[in-house]
Order: C-alpha cells, then structure tokens, then sequence
C-alpha cells in the first residue's frame, strides 16, 4: 500500500513539473512574438528619455510612462498616430515655429520627423537695456526786422540727448528676429539749437534803368517789414521768367503788361505762381538777394503751365528771361 502512494506522488510531481515547463515555455514564446520598441521621447524642455514598450499608438506611450501633453504643446507625430520606424516622440511648445511644423506635416504624410523637426528651432526671450542719442532740433528766428547785417547767427548750440530703452528681444539660433520697446527714460534732455537768420532792407544799389509801375527799394522794404515775426513755409520751386512779351499779347493790346490780379507787372517784383499760392503771398528767393529788390517777390500773376510746384519770375527783356532759364530754387513763402 505505501509503495502504490509513492508511485502516485511521483506521477503527480512529474505532471506537476511539465505544466509548469509548459507555462513556462508559452509565456516565453509571446514575449519573443511580442515586438518591443525602444523609443525616444524629447520633453517641451529639450529633455530626452528612453523607454522600452510594447504599444504602438503614441496616446498609450505617453500615458504608460505617465506623461501627460498641456494645452500649450504639440505632440509629433500627433496622438493618434501609430509609431514609425524611427522611434522618436517629440513635444514642443506651441509657438509660430511648431505651427509651420504642424501644417508641414499635413501637407504632406511622406515627410520624416526628422525633416519635420529641421523646421522647428526653439525661440528665446531676452531683455535688454539700452542707451541711445536723442537728436535735437533746429529752430530758425527770423530776425528781419533788425538792422543788423544779412546773415545767420548761433544763439543756443545744439545738444543731443540720452535715453534708456528697454526692450524684449527674440531670438531664433542666436539671431535676433523681434524686438519690442517695453519702457523708456530719459536720462539727459536734447537742448535745441537756436539760429536766428537777418535780411538787410538796405539797398546797396539801384537800377534806374528798370521801368517799373513799383519803386522797387521801397517795395522791398516794405515787403520785408510786413511779415516780420512771421515763420515761412520753405519750399523747392522749379523757377523760370517771363516777360510781357512772351504772354500772346501785342504791345497795342490793352491788356498788354497786366497780370492776372489786374495789376501791372513789375521787374523784380511781381511772380506768377499757382493757384495754392494767394494773389498778395509775399515770397522771398535768397537766390535773388542781390538783386534790386534783395530777393522779395509778391504774387500777382498765374499762368496756364504755372502750377504749385513751378514760379514764374517777371523780368523786363526777353533775353534776361533766356538768360535765367529754368532753375530749381529756394524760396520762402508767407501767405498774408
């Protein structure tokens, strides 16, 4: 009786052992068939990891290595992709880079992560403080009504001045690609400079071989006087000359010599002008100051071809008007 237990525990023992080896060997033969992947991750902070897994969709390998993807960041491939051969899972910040990624990434399935990635640098913040000149200003006087000689004269130099400026400055692979002004100060004021420009109203000569309806000597200072204190506009007109003859009108003609505000055109006096310009403005050419009148002209006169870029100076001849011909010239305008 002993001996038929014994030989009982012995064919239980001996099944016993080949299920395990069974078990043993099947458990072993689905983890060969099983296909683990080494797989790298790349972090939103540029770190890496390595993990072994068995998944193969990108949402359940995140999620097995407890890895969970913010509002602001992008998964490459996307989380519902599978994955691919080369075994790389990237997060990135969602900036104007990562969104080229993305839409490079739908136009086209073919492209490789790596290629995708080549298009993605990350962008950093910086700010910066610094100093910068501040330029200053000219201001002219017009001292005309002095009795000081014709010329200009330096009352206040001109200083520049300093400010600090804050800025936030991007940068992509070392190059800067924006800059934004967050605060400025200003360290020392710019000082303006001052000049002050003086027209004589002397007459150093007379031409009393002009006719003119208009003393000119008096004319000019007069002129002179009335826009004192008064700041031009300072233009660049294209200039020429005109005479009564050069106008379509015989000398018998009635009209012959009269301008267009009814006055009788004057040498040294009288300009046609366009119609930007009012009968009356009194207009100053320092190209002419040493001329009878020093170079100050009322506008009394229009003209088909004149308009408010062009002047058209009166002189007597014909030949002093081809003389001059056509010239581009400084001139100070006051519209009174």
């Amino acid at each position: 009786m002993i001996k038929s237990e014994q030989a009982s525990l012995s064919v239980m023992r001996i099944a016993a052992i080949t299920i395990l080896t069974i078990f043993i060997l099947t458990v072993s033969v689905f983890a060969a068939k099983a296909d683990v992947k080494n797989v790298k991750i790349v972090l939103s902070d540029n770190c890496e990891i390595e993990v072994l897994t068995t998944k193969t969709k990108i949402s359940d390998i995140l999620a097995e290595n407890h890895i969970v993807i913010l509002p602001e960041e992008n998964v490459f491939p996307n989380l519902d992709s599978e994955i691919t051969d080369n075994s790389k899972i990237v997060i990135t910040g969602l900036t104007q880079d990562a969104a080229k990624v993305m839409a490079l990434a739908e136009e086209s399935e073919g492209i490789s992560l790596d290629k995708l990635l080549s298009s993605y640098n990350t962008i950093t913040e910086k700010i910066v403080v610094e100093e910068e000149e501040i330029p200053y200003e000219t201001i002219t006087k017009d001292s005309s009504n002095s009795s000081s000689n014709e010329g200009t004269k330096v009352l206040q130099n001109g200083r520049t001045g300093i400010k600090r400026v804050t800025y936030k400055v991007k940068y992509q692979n070392d190059i800067e690609i924006e800059r934004t002004v967050i605060k400025e100060e200003i360290v020392k004021k710019a000082v303006n400079k001052i000049v002050t420009k003086t027209t004589s109203r002397d007459l150093a000569e007379t031409d009393r071989s002009v006719t003119s309806t208009v003393n000119i000597n008096t004319a000019s200072s007069s002129l002179a006087k009335k826009v004192a204190g008064i700041t031009p506009e300072v233009r660049t007109l294209n200039t020429s000359a005109y005479t009564a003859s050069t106008c379509g009108k015989s000398p018998s003609s009635p009209g012959y010599g009269i301008t267009a505000s009814g006055a009788r055109a004057s040498a040294w006096y009288t300009v046609a002008a366009g119609k930007g310009y009012p009968m009356g403005t009194i207009i100053y050419i320092p190209y002419f100051a040493n001329k009878p009148n020093k170079g100050w002209f009322v506008v009394q006169d229009r003209g088909g071809a004149i308009s408010n870029n062009k002047l058209d100076v009166y002189m007597n001849t014909y030949n002093e008007c081809i003389s001059f011909g056509r010239r581009n010239l400084e001139c100070y305008i006051y519209k009174v």
